[in-house]
Order: C-alpha cells, then sequence, then structure tokens
C-alpha cells in the first residue's frame, strides 16, 4: 500500500504538481559558481564540479536537457520507482538525478561525477540559450565589481564586465565572454581563455586570474596555418585590478 501510494505522488510530481518538491525549471552548478568566486583558475573550477553546468527541467511535457558548454542534449524525464528523476537518452544513456527541496544531485555515472545543482538568483530570459542562468551567475562572481587598469592601454581606467557579456572601459572592446568548454578550451590548452569583441570583429584573449588580478594576454598561435589553433600566452596587454 506504501508503495503504491509513492508511486502516485511521483506520478502527481511529473504532471506538474506545484510546489518546492516541483522540479521543473532550470537548475545550475552552484559549486562552479563558488569556486569561482575565490578568484582563482576558472578551468580549475570547471574540472573539480563540472563538467554540466546547468539542467532545464519540463515535467509537464517529460523533457529535460542539459548544457555543459558545448552541447545541450534534450532527454526524455521520467521517474523510477524508487522516486528518483530519470533522464533517458537514445542509445541507453541514462543520468539519474535526486531533488531535495531547493538542491538537485546529478548522481555519479560512466560519463562523470556527483554533481550539485541550485535554483538561480537570477533566471535567463525566455527563449534564452540553455546555459544562459549559468553564464550569468558565473559571470557575476567571477568578474563581478569595478576593475581599474593598473598597466597596458587605458591605464587608469574604470572596467566592468557586466553579467550579460557587455564590457565597458577596455579599450578596443565592448563585448566579452568566457570559455567554458569545447574547441576553445581544446586550444587554449592549460590556459583560461576569453572572446573579446567588438562591433563585428572579435579574438581570443589568454587570462591569469589570481584573487583581485587579472592579466590578459595575447593568445599566440602555436599551430601551422593548415592545424587547429593552439594557443599560448604571449604579450600581457592589460592588469587589472579589482578595487
Amino acid at each position: 500500500m506504501r508503495h503504491t501510494l509513492a508511486i502516485a505522488l511521483c506520478a502527481g510530481l511529473l504532471a506538474g504538481c506545484a510546489g518546492p518538491q516541483s522540479p521543473d525549471g532550470t537548475w545550475i552548478n552552484q559549486p562552479i559558481v563558488e569556486a569561482a568566486r575565490e578568484g582563482g583558475p576558472l578551468r580549475e573550477a570547471l574540472l573539480a564540479y563540472g563538467p554540466v553546468l546547468e539542467w532545464r527541467l519540463d515535467a509537464q511535457r517529460g523533457l529535460a536537457s542539459y548544457s555543459n558548454g558545448f552541447e545541450a542534449p534534450e532527454g526524455r524525464l521520467g521517474m523510477s520507482e524508487d522516486g528518483q528523476l530519470t533522464v533517458d537518452y537514445p542509445g541507453n544513456y541514462q543520468e539519474r538525478l535526486r531533488l531535495h527541496g531547493e538542491r538537485l544531485t546529478q548522481e555519479a555515472s560512466a560519463y562523470g561525477p556527483e554533481q550539485q545543482f541550485a535554483r538561480p538568483a537570477h533566471a535567463a530570459e525566455p527563449g534564452a540559450p540553455l546555459g544562459s542562468s549559468f553564464e550569468w551567475a558565473l559571470y557575476q562572481a567571477y568578474l563581478g565589481g569595478e576593475w581599474s587598469i593598473r598597466e597596458g592601454v587605458g591605464q587608469g581606467g574604470l572596467v566592468l564586465f557586466h553579467p550579460d557579456g557587455r564590457l565597458e572601459g577596455l579599450p578596443g572592446a565592448e563585448r566579452y565572454a568566457l570559455c567554458l568548454a569545447g574547441d576553445c578550451a581544446s586550444m587554449a590548452g592549460e590556459h583560461d581563455s576569453l572572446w573579446l569583441q567588438l562591433g563585428e570583429r572579435g579574438a581570443p584573449w589568454l587570462f591569469q586570474r589570481d584573487g583581485d588580478r587579472l592579466r590578459i594576454f595575447q593568445a599566440l598561435n602555436r599551430a601551422a596555418p593548415d592545424e587547429v589553433p593552439e594557443y599560448s600566452p604571449g604579450r600581457q596587454a592589460w592588469l587589472l585590478q579589482r578595487d
């Protein structure tokens, strides 16, 4: 009888019941955000607590998708008899999730370690790409605040990295994006990288974060013209200090 009741409650949850235990909505990898807030290398935070950055669950439609920074596969959301959320993908691949109030746990599997997720303080606008809520939280935690240019063009000026990707005060750039995964990460090797853009033109740069100091370097391509780019730090372009 108790087992039957539990299944009925689970079915009600996946039918979209309102309340604090509903899985619907966006969940971000908060441990990555908190690790990045400490001001160390971004790559280390991503490796330690990733690779999944954000989940989006829709129990009404039975759909779930996640972003790891370069892909966003969609699977079928269901629930097992023991009350755990399951996400099934083609090829007999499954992820298992556990809901604990305002915390979501992705269980360890052959494809990755256990990972923790929380509701974002700032949810992305409807229709925004999957991963946008995580990026907002990360950008605000990692680069938020006021930075002054200690060395480089514009020395003495104030730089603001906005969480929506806008950039103020850094000469020659009006937008930025941190590299989180995919080709940009593989091309930068062991280094952190970001994209700086002005109008329609942009280029990759490498950076080094140490507490409240941020060094931005030119990205030198060591690969041959017919090979995949392989970047290493070149001349330091800016040294920024967060006040």
